[in-house]
């Protein structure tokens, strides 16, 4: 598929088309579930930009792959199903328990932010949970596949391991939450 032309003025009235055809409002739940998606993905490339280590790369490289794919699953409206599979999370689930095992338990809350590489991870993890959240408000009128939920709930975990990555080989510590009621 190749696009000629960028505008086509269809939005000016603030409706869209998904890709089965249907015109919704560009408000829509399901425009906004694959509009955060699309949001995320950004988020992603920009981590890439920061130094990453080349496996943390592949990994975030391949998740923008499966991400674009989730987003146009979402706006096919049904027509197109099973673009993000069990196996997809599990590989998720596989790189989360790869890179904890490397980590300093975690016995508190920490706060976002360290390197540039992680406080973009944890950014990316925040965006993600707000997907996640409208994925399963859509979801609640619509059917979505389990997939995609179960995709979005361990990309954000693994998110915040890779953001606690990039701090640990940045050498940087964690700052914990303080919590007022143990001091």
């Amino acid at each position: 598929m190749r696009l000629t032309k960028i505008y086509t003025r269809t939005g000016d009235k603030g409706n869209t088309r998904l890709a089965n055809g249907e015109e919704v409002s560009k408000d829509s739940q399901r425009v906004t579930a694959y509009g955060e998606v699309d949001e995320l993905n950004s988020i992603i490339g920009f981590a890439l930009s920061q130094d990453q280590e080349i496996a943390s790369a592949q990994i975030l490289s391949d998740i923008q792959h499966t991400l674009f794919d989730l987003g146009g699953e979402l706006a096919s409206a049904g027509m197109i199903t099973g673009l993000v599979s069990e196996q997809q999370v599990k590989v998720l689930e596989q790189h989360i328990d790869q890179i904890n095992a490397d980590l300093p338990a975690l016995e508190e809350f920490i706060l976002p932010g360290g390197s540039t590489s992680a406080a973009t991870l944890h950014l990316a993890r925040t965006v993600c949970r707000r997907a996640e959240r409208t994925i399963i408000t859509l979801n609640q009128n619509e059917a979505i596949t389990p997939e995609i939920i179960q995709y979005m709930n361990r990309l954000s975990d693994l998110l915040f391991v890779m953001a606690r990555y990039e701090n640990h080989r940045a050498g940087n510590q964690e700052v914990y939450w303080k919590n007022p009621r143990k001091q």
